[in-house]
């Protein structure tokens, strides 16, 4: 760790963890889903240490996420998973990027960019089978597949896929997953009558890839479980390894006498005579203010919770009657190697998922990387000592 603070990423956990859900759901397909800044651990590099565990797929949200992938020379099929009007369509096609219709209008409006692009766009139609976000729903579901059809006999598009999304595949037993498998199959029928040819079918999240083998169709995509979490009771199975540690040092630690009040509104104060201990970083940096005398982290072989409240920039641990010193390493989480929590036990402190805890990390904190990744040599140019966020456009 060269600067005060960094958030590190293990791009051969990564390489590893793609490969053990290919060997577990050895039927399917994979798509390495690495929206949003790859779960904050920079989606290029994310990506193609997915691709060498052997994902033949990349999921996306944005078409800019899509076309950034592509000006890195990454070729493998990438979908963007969400329909947005106005989006930089045309682009997308020329770039050889599924994209997502849910909607006539917009299944018109990536139909009219082909056109213009002079070669069809690949689409994939989504249903709303229960979970009522992005999807057409069922009255609606006839009509976008005719449109897609009508869209296809005239060169415009290619139907590569038809996909819906769970919404309750971590709540094992929930009568929705059942329900939505059955509305998901009943779409794919409705649109094969019609004379649809999907190349894929696909369902399956995390939770399904690892729990639902029926959902698991021609296609699954784990995003998560790519960075070793998961949103299942207990969070991700041992087998999946946790790819991020964020660590810190100390910047001062100083003696203070029992009864001393701590941080903004005074909402900690010392039991004893204690050392106090200042990290650079705070909720800008990614440690959510209500993680306030609620998390843990590792310092000095022991864990302590943070005191008082996390300030912007700047958070305070209490070593008691512990000698701390300016330099000492914090580990605020990790893959619980050498006994510093996980983003899980943050998640599970703080009511909320492993998803969240790391994706907080994506702003203001130095990503680095491993000398060595995804097994096969030296890390690619880029990948090393970046800011977060300098992978994405």
């Amino acid at each position: 760790m060269k600067g005060p603070a960094e958030a590190q990423v293990d791009l051969a956990a990564i390489t590893g963890n793609v490969e053990a859900l290919r060997q577990r759901a050895p039927g399917p397909q994979l798509m390495a889903v690495v929206k949003a800044d790859g779960y904050g651990h920079g989606m290029i590099p994310a990506a193609r240490a997915a691709l060498a565990g052997g994902a033949g797929w990349l999921g996306v949200v944005h078409v800019h996420e899509a076309l950034a992938l592509r000006r890195d020379g990454i070729t493998a099929p990438v979908l963007c998973l969400s329909g947005v009007p106005g989006a930089a369509h045309q682009d997308a096609v020329r770039g050889g990027i599924d994209l997502t219709a849910d909607s006539v209008p917009l299944l018109t409006e990536i139909a009219t960019a082909a056109a213009q692009a002079g070669r069809p766009a690949r689409v994939h139609l989504k249903a709303d089978t229960g979970m009522s976000r992005g999807g057409a729903t069922a009255a609606g579901w006839p009509g976008l597949v005719a449109a897609a059809l009508s869209a296809q006999a005239a060169g415009h598009v290619v139907i590569a896929g038809i996909w819906s999304h769970l919404a309750c595949a971590d709540i094992p037993g929930h009568p929705s997953i059942a329900g939505q498998l059955a509305a998901f199959r009943q779409a794919v029928a409705v649109a094969e009558a019609a004379g649809a040819r999907p190349e894929v079918r696909h369902l399956a999240n995390t939770a399904a890839t690892l729990t639902l083998p029926e959902t698991w169709f021609d296609l699954v995509r784990p995003g998560g479980a790519v960075y070793g979490l998961a949103t299942l009771p207990g969070g991700a199975p041992p087998w999946l390894r946790p790819a991020l540690t964020v660590r810190t040092r100390l910047v001062l630690a100083k003696q203070v006498p029992g009864g001393t009040p701590v941080s903004y509104g005074h909402r900690y104060t010392t039991q004893g005579p204690s050392t106090l201990g200042l990290i650079p970083l705070g909720y800008a940096e990614g440690i959510p203010r209500t993680a306030s005398g609620v998390v843990e982290v590792l310092a000095r072989g022991r864990r302590w919770r943070i005191a008082g409240t996390v300030c912007m920039d700047l958070s305070v641990l209490d070593f008691a009657g512990e000698p701390a010193e300016a330099g000492d390493e914090v580990v605020l989480f990790g893959p619980g190697d050498s006994g510093e929590p996980t983003a899980q036990e943050w998640a599970d402190a703080l009511g909320t998922i492993s998803y969240e805890v790391v994706t907080n990390f994506t702003g203001l904190l130095p990503r680095t990387y491993p000398e060595v990744a995804y097994g096969q040599g030296p890390a690619p140019a880029g990948t090393s000592s970046s800011p977060a966020g300098s992978a994405a456009p």
